[in-house]
Formats: structure tokens, sequence, C-alpha cells
């Protein structure tokens, strides 16, 4: 069977690295976010999933978005994609994680093959256009 699941996910870059996030039970990092509640947009679905996972207030009026980027989805059957949707935005707080997240770290372009592949298409796209090293 073919679906997508649709995320909304937030691009925090520092010093040309990108935050990425690792859930209890995965081996793979992602960018942080998640995938929207029933009657939410895109910016509600971003604030509360970012809240959530990092204990961190997206600005309101700051989010930019960055692009959307689909591939397999990590770890699901065949015929299961994800599509995100990226968005940078300033942020009040310093990132820490929230309950369903295991770890944290700053990755660079050379942690490509630690992300998913709908990750590795974000990490293609900001070294591209000159934000992560």
């Amino acid at each position: 069977m073919n679906s997508t699941i649709d995320k909304i996910a937030w691009i925090c870059l520092r010093d040309k690295k990108i935050l990425g996030v690792r859930s209890h039970g995965k081996d793979a990092y992602y960018v942080p976010g998640g995938k929207r509640e029933p009657g939410e947009t895109d910016l509600d679905t971003l604030t509360r999933e970012i809240r959530e996972e990092l204990t961190v207030t997206i600005v309101p009026g700051t989010a930019t978005l960055v692009g959307v980027f689909e591939a397999r989805a990590h770890g699901r059957a065949d015929g299961v994609t994800v599509r995100i949707t990226c968005y940078t935005a300033d942020h009040e707080g310093e990132p820490t994680p929230g309950g369903e997240i295991a770890e944290l770290a700053w990755l660079s372009y050379a942690d490509h093959p630690r992300v998913s592949a709908a990750n590795q298409a974000v990490f293609d796209h900001l070294r591209e256009t000159g934000r992560l090293a």
C-alpha cells in the first residue's frame, strides 16, 4: 500500500550545523518536528511539535519556508514515503530534549549517513545553498 506521511520540521542552524534529534528507540537522526493534528496549519504544527520535542518557543511571525522534501520513510514498509515541509524560525529558549527525544546533536554534512533519506534531501539542499558545512 502506498501512503505519504505529512510532517512539518524546523531547520535550526548554528555555525553552519543543523540541530538534529534522535527519538528513544530509533537509530537515525531527524530534523525536529512531526505530524500535523486535525485542523492544524503548518505553523500550528511547527510551534506545537518544537515546544513538545525541544522545550523552546517558536517566535510568531518569524517562520520562513525552506522547502518541501520527499523520500522513502525510514523504518517503514515499502511504498511509504514521508513529505517534510521545512521552515526556519526564530526561537526563545535553549533546545533541550523533551519527552520523546533521547538526544540532540549539532550535525554537519559529514553526518549525512546518520539521518533518514528525507532528511538527507534536506541536508543536500542546505549544503547546495551554502548553509550547511
